[in-house]
């Protein structure tokens, strides 16, 4: 818990800070999409595809649909037609990162029509002028591959009937396709790249299973090697080298490959795009999409194997999903509709860099907007819809609310009292039940209106728990707090949610109040039909009794809101060390600042 006089410490000027960020892979060529973003003034604007999805489907007769909805068809026409658009993004000041789809490739590679999607593109339309020489001649080599040899493939989507296949990020020569696509993509005007489908199948190919063979002799001994049942690992043939696997059939050995898999796409993160696209862009921003849902681990979240030293390392920004989790209320159950746990996990594992959530969700746009921003994060990811008039007017609304107080957002950092240790150690062994116990106890310190951030326990040390009065890890519980007086406390009702920050220049403790109150669609749990369900019920007027730090002398006290044009100043009482408050009545979203002499 930082030191409200000396506030964070200071902002690293090598790091990208920002507090808006907009995200479409639709609606990109609307004729409203760029006063769109003149009114709302985000400072990075997440649109355009510069990888598989373009490669494989800008020049087929499905270049218009899912998943990136061309505006125009054909490779060289619809790469200009986004290094125009580039352009004139930046004449509106704000910073372009494009999609970068790494694996996930559509076509055919013979029939009766030829080759299609990718391989008709990478056969007959690869330009070395373009892109330099091809990696290799035949794309099949570039495929991961089945235990029999044969290329994995799927159906989910049979966009235009095409299959679906995957490169595979540990054969060098699919690396080598990815820096062309990189390179080219900054050409076009790229400020950076949002990395996606970033997984890795059971792919059994030579570069996969002598990669995986390298990594366990610098892990293992040959006598260690012989407890997963490897006699002789260099001639062992691996029946399987998985990647996320269902938690109940997981083992020791399926858990190395899984961390295995994701060490090894880290490192073709980091070749493709932080050594070779900061080689060519220094500058260049490098940032992940990944998947987390309700902290879904071992059959989900890209990152849960990962050591502690690789997680985040090189990257400026995170984006994570939150699938079906969120997207919904039921107020009488208790379920807000969250992702406040999520984003402070995030917040703390990132070590407070910049991150997005995308929830799928279209309805409750000012709460997703106001949970990221009250949490650390940078509001927000899809489904910014500004086509619909009524969610454009509170997305510019609201991202002009967040210019205008700018100074408290950018680069601040968490205020709490407690830290609630989340179990990694124990997933990376296989215990996923430790984090069912995470989440119980910080469901209960939300509903609870506990000031905590969230620390993954192989980041612990005895620096960074001595800024905190109490640390619960899973297997601890909320009666531990009872009975403490050295809490902050707050009197509000139960579908607020409440987080604290000190700005970058200090001196001010920033209270944040997040109200998920609403009048419900009829249909139970229902996602809406957007912006018009989200139906706010506004907040009665929260109190706080708070700890003021010693020789902290008040100056201020102020609430703002989104709804509000000014600051609202507000009447407070200090007694025996302690700042009594009570903040006006809210809609959606609430910020007190308390500033000190």
């Amino acid at each position: 818990m930082p030191l409200l006089a000396s506030g964070c410490k200071s902002p690293d000027p090598s790091r990208l800070e920002f507090t808006r960020l907009v995200a479409h892979w639709a609606d990109y060529a609307h004729e409203d999409y760029l006063s769109f973003i003149e009114d709302a003034e985000p400072e990075i604007v997440q649109v355009g595809f510069y990888g598989a999805h373009f490669w494989s489907l800008a020049h087929t007769p499905q270049y218009n649909g899912y998943p990136a909805h061309f505006p125009v068809q054909g490779l060289t026409e619809c790469g200009n037609w986004f290094e125009n658009l580039n352009a004139e993004l930046h004449k509106r000041n704000v910073r372009v990162v494009g999609h970068m789809n790494l694996k996930f490739l559509v076509g055919d590679p013979s029939g009766d029509k030829g080759p299609r999607g990718f391989f008709k593109f990478y056969r007959e339309m690869w330009d070395d002028k373009e892109l330099g020489r091809r990696p290799v001649e035949d794309p099949v080599e570039l495929l991961e591959m089945d235990a029999g040899g044969s290329p994995i493939t799927n159906n989910s989507y049979s966009i235009g009937g095409m299959k679906e296949y995957w490169g595979c990020l540990n054969n060098p020569h699919w690396r080598a396709v990815l820096k062309a696509w990189t390179k080219r993509g900054i050409e076009r005007g790229l400020d950076g790249f949002q990395i996606n489908y970033f997984y890795r199948h059971n792919c059994l190919c030579d570069y996969c299973v002598k990669a995986f063979k390298d990594y366990l002799t610098g892990r293992f001994t040959s006598v260690q090697l012989k407890e997963f049942g490897i006699a002789d690992l260099g001639n062992h043939k691996f029946e399987e080298i998985v990647g996320w696997h269902d938690p109940k059939e997981s083992t020791p050995l399926r858990r190395e490959m899984l961390r295995f898999s994701q060490i090894s796409n880290k490192m073709a993160f980091d070749e493709v795009f932080v050594q070779f696209g900061r080689s060519l862009k220094p500058d260049l921003i490098a940032s992940q999409w990944n998947h987390i849902g309700n902290f879904g681990q071992i059959s989900g979240d890209e990152r849960c194997m990962l050591p502690a030293e690789l997680w985040g390392t090189n990257e400026d920004y995170l984006w994570y999903s939150s699938g079906s989790s969120a997207f919904f209320t039921d107020l009488e159950a208790g379920i807000l509709g969250e992702i406040t746990l999520q984003a402070r996990y995030v917040r703390g594992t990132f070590e407070d860099k910049p991150f997005t959530f995308g929830k799928y969700e279209s309805t409750r746009i000012r709460v997703a907007i106001s949970e990221l921003l009250a949490n650390g994060g940078a509001p927000m990811g899809f489904y910014t819809r500004f086509t619909d008039p009524e969610a454009r007017k509170e997305i510019v609304r609201y991202y002009q609310f967040i210019k205008r107080y700018e100074k408290i957002f950018k680069a601040n950092r968490s205020y709490a009292e407690v830290a609630l240790i989340f179990p990694r150690k124990q997933v990376h062994n296989g215990n996923i039940e430790a984090v069912e116990d995470f989440k119980r106890i910080g469901n209960q310190l939300l509903n609870a209106h506990v000031l905590f951030d969230v620390v993954p326990d192989d980041l612990v040390t005895e620096e960074k728990m001595a800024g905190y009065a109490h640390v619960l890890k899973c297997d601890s519980g909320l009666d531990e707090l009872q009975g403490k007086t050295d809490l902050n406390t707050f009197d509000c009702p139960p579908a607020v949610r409440v987080s604290a920050s000190i700005p970058s220049r200090g001196k001010e403790l920033d209270l944040h109040f997040v109200n998920y109150n609403r009048t419900e669609p009829a249909q139970k749990r229902s996602a809406g039909g957007g912006i018009k369900d989200e139906k706010p019920i506004a907040a009665p007027g929260v109190k706080a009794d708070l700890i003021l730090p010693e020789n902290a002398r008040v100056k201020r006290v102020e609430a703002i809101t989104p709804e509000m044009p000014e600051p609202i100043s507000m009447e407070f009482k200090i007694e025996s060390g302690r700042l009594k408050i009570q903040t006006p009545e809210f809609f959606v979203y609430c910020v007190v600042r308390i500033t000190f002499k």
